[in-house]
């Protein structure tokens, strides 16, 4: 796998909200709270229609070990507990909470003692908090690390390399002391002597901010990269910043690395402070169909259609609305999609922004591989996917593909080449497992 100098493209930035602060909205009058708001399994509810609840009260338990508890958002009264279709195309149980517009407090809201390394990364899995740039991976997994020695460098992701979102730029801008406190955190508890910031070059003054909050600390480098997409992504933010390339199948930790984005530094170092765990989320809302774009504090559960108005609302019908950016945004069903925990940003788009160009044949120019960011050869895994060949997909390790949509953006026919690639993975994860599941039967009458 080798990785280009300077991998991606230059895509338009439309940091409209960059000198913006966040702006927290009022408690809607309903909340829809997803048990799914993290890879991994979903969270099981441990209160019933009905019940009172208040804001950091936990109304569901983490599923497994990469899982996620979750805490109301509002205080108020349980409402239902169903199932609701998200942006995924899935159903997931939602618990539906009524705003008593009060916002009181659950009690028991403390800071949590923490003694040690494993302690932390319990405090970690209490506070609820996932990765909030828009993965969504629980974070005390990450934390979670047995022998830490094998921490080298922890990489903190401020690129926030998408067009339009600078919901991480207000947290390095506004909670620089939040950040000071996270980066003091993992020095003591997990011994980091590395600790590096990536951030684009074009957020001079959250790069300055950070230099200037970290100046006495020799073991913190802010770095300034170019503002180049998808700078932001993992694999490419390891690469950038410690010359580091993540095999395939490999995490981070495996070539020395912890990864956390800013967001969620800064969110752990408030939980640590207060007790109270994740229960809003700053995001950006703008886009080409907003009346007034802003950054926006909302309680998470809060459904977009509230967000929008408190922006303002339309100055046009939205013909798209995307959680996150328009590279690897998701678009939702309606407006009544909630705010999610790694929800960093919606995006509403009018007729001319969202239309999709019509693809025409490939003409062979090569610019989907000089762009891509992993130096994949999208041409080659589209012919493997036509044909049905996973076992040359996996030779082409489309695994590695992290959708970032640049092969699609790059490409002068307007392939849709990142659909593709998505649908190829799939492939070969099926291939995969089926194979997997052919190996273990054969052993098993090997020794039975």
């Amino acid at each position: 796998m080798a990785f280009l100098k300077l991998p991606g493209v230059r895509v338009p930035h439309r940091k409209n909200t960059a000198d913006m602060p966040a702006i927290r909205m009022p408690a809607p009058a309903e909340v829809c709270i997803p048990m799914s708001m993290h890879i991994g399994a979903p969270a099981k509810p441990v209160v019933k229609p009905g019940d009172t609840v208040k804001v950091g009260q936990l109304i569901a338990e983490a599923g497994g070990f990469v899982s996620s508890p979750i805490h109301s958002s509002v205080s108020g009264t349980v409402k239902k507990i169903e199932d609701v279709l998200t942006s995924s195309g899935g159903y997931v149980p939602a618990i539906f909470i009524a705003s008593d517009g009060k916002s009181e407090i659950a009690d028991g809201i403390t800071p949590p003692v923490i003694t040690d390394s494993d302690s932390f990364a319990a405090a970690v899995r209490n506070s609820g908090i996932v990765g909030l740039g828009g993965a969504g991976f629980p974070t005390s997994v990450k934390l979670a690390v047995k022998d830490l020695s094998k921490i080298e460098h922890v990489v903190v992701n401020g690129a926030e390399c998408e067009p339009y979102i600078t919901s991480d730029t207000r947290t390095m801008i506004d909670r620089t002391s939040d950040i000071v406190e996270g980066v003091a955190l993992l020095e003591k508890w997990l011994g980091a002597k590395s600790i590096i910031f990536g951030v684009e070059s074009n957020k001079k003054k959250a790069i300055d901010v950070l230099r200037a909050a970290f100046s006495g600390d020799d073991r913190v480098t802010v770095k300034s990269l170019p503002p180049i997409y998808p700078q932001g992504g993992e694999k490419v933010l390891i690469y950038n910043t410690v010359g580091r390339i993540v095999p395939e199948g490999k995490l981070p930790l495996d070539v020395g690395v912890v990864i956390l984005n800013v967001t969620t530094l800064a969110s752990i170092a408030a939980y640590v402070r207060t007790g109270m765990p994740l229960v809003e989320k700053c995001i950006t809302v703008d886009g080409s169909a907003v009346k007034e774009p802003k950054n926006v504090i909302a309680p998470i559960g809060t459904s977009l259609k509230d967000v929008f108005e408190f922006a303002g609302g339309f100055r046009c019908e939205p013909k798209k609305v995307l959680y996150g950016g328009p590279m690897m945004g998701i678009s939702v069903p309606d407006l009544e999609q909630p705010v999610l925990k790694m929800t960093n940003a919606i995006i509403a788009m009018d007729s001319a922004e969202s239309e999709v160009p019509e693809e025409k044949p490939c003409i062979r120019c090569g610019s989907c591989i000089n762009h891509c960011p992993l130096h994949l050869d999208p041409p080659a895994i589209g012919k493997a996917y036509k044909l049905g060949d996973t076992e040359a997909l996996e030779k082409l390790k489309v695994n590695l593909c992290m959708e970032c949509g640049v092969c699609s953006y790059s490409c002068p026919a307007r392939r849709h080449i990142v659909q593709r690639n998505k649908l190829a993975k799939a492939e070969l994860r099926r291939f995969q497992t089926e194979r997997a599941e052919r190996k273990k039967k054969e052993e098993e009458n090997k020794n039975g």
